[in-house]
């Protein structure tokens, strides 16, 4: 395996540093005042990231067959290591970590416990998640009640969803039971729980074929289990999918508390709760936008900042940093989730480019 790691990792440097050039200079890279950005480890496809409690492993999530971990032996909050943690899963993109850094991977068909000796247990078996490749990449995160919340895709564009198709479940990760939390949820790749309110917000993709304005991408914001949050039968503050106008589905619908730009694809989502960013950071969001591939202008390839007022109301939606979409149309990177390291500098993925980079701040 070691020497098969090396192999791979040398391929991804050779084409990081020969063919793509730009991917180790970052100056095309529009950045606030003070902030500074490096690739931080070099991944294949890196996608979701979590950080033990310590810092000293960072797993990374795909959607091949893979699981990566990073190490950071010494905690200088710099990767040390970077290995094949797991192989062999069916497209392994969620990825959570329990009160005491056990690993959990929601795979497209089944969710699995990993145990330190890399022994897997099976705790949602395969049955009750649509085993289907469209939207099958599920996203995962352990809430503050200690459930797993797992989205659960729509299998489609716009069409009607059974079962838990188009939601957000939560599942008990030590009995493996399950319940749908959010209903109407087209296309989840994102979500996090605001620090002190502890209410759960969480990014939604609309429709595609729609046109190049409509519908917005969303952030949504749960208060209780059970809300519906429209698809398949409308989006945004009830405007109708077409192929559903006439459907007379009952509400009541809850609108999203904001509107992405359509198509931007906003995935990952981070609320800030580290020291050392500015102050007026505290408690503010950073959305990946992954970019949009189905629209004649493009959008996205940036992160979002999302400001909250102290009732936890989003109050302003504006660009952290952009640049990976060059003015040309030529793109150099697609920013897919965030982690906070326990410095207080932040993760973000990116599976275009195959690497995650680490962005830090210093005072001017």
């Amino acid at each position: 395996m070691a020497r098969v790691w090396t192999g791979i990792a040398l391929v991804v440097i050779c084409l990081i540093a020969g063919g793509n050039t730009w991917a180790k200079d970052l100056s095309y890279l529009n950045l606030p005042s003070g902030y500074k950005i490096d690739i931080w480890a070099e991944i294949p496809g890196a996608r979701s990231l979590v950080v033990t409690k310590d810092g000293r492993h960072i797993y990374v999530g795909t959607r091949d067959s893979r699981i990566f971990r990073i190490t950071d032996d010494n905690l200088d909050q710099q990767a040390d290591k970077t290995e094949v943690y797991l192989k062999g899963l069916k497209v392994p993109n969620g990825i959570a970590l329990d009160e005491n850094d056990t690993l959990y991977v929601a795979e497209q068909h089944q969710i699995i416990k990993v145990d330190p000796d890399r022994k897997k247990t099976v705790i949602l078996p395969p049955g009750m998640l649509p085993d289907r490749r469209h939207h099958g990449w599920r996203y995962m995160a352990r809430g503050p009640d200690g459930y797993l919340y797992v989205a659960v895709g729509a299998p489609c564009n716009i069409c009607r969803v059974n079962g838990v198709e188009g939601t957000i479940i939560r599942v008990h990760p030590e009995t493996g039971k399950a319940e749908i939390y959010a209903k109407g949820v087209r296309n989840s790749v994102g979500f996090d729980w605001h620090p002190e309110t502890k209410e759960f917000f969480f990014t939604d993709n609309g429709g595609d074929n729609l046109g190049d304005l409509i519908p917005p991408d969303e952030l949504n914001r749960t208060q209780r289990a059970g809300e519906h949050f429209g698809f398949p039968f409308f989006y945004d503050e009830g405007k109708p999918y077409p192929q559903f106008a006439s459907a007379g589905a009952a509400g009541p619908f809850k609108a999203p508390v904001i509107r992405f730009e359509a198509h931007a694809a906003a995935l990952g989502i981070e609320f800030y709760e580290g020291r050392q960013f500015p102050k007026e950071m505290k408690n503010s969001a950073i959305v990946a936008q992954h970019g949009s591939w189905n629209r004649s202008d493009p959008v996205g390839y940036r992160l979002m900042r999302l400001d909250f007022d102290q009732q936890g109301n989003p109050i302003q939606n504006t660009v952290f940093i952009d640049g990976w979409l060059r003015p040309d149309g030529e793109v150099r990177g697609r920013p897919v989730d965030l982690a906070e390291l326990p410095d207080g500098s932040l993760l973000v993925s990116d599976d275009h480019a195959d690497v995650i980079y680490r962005i830090t701040y210093t005072p001017q």
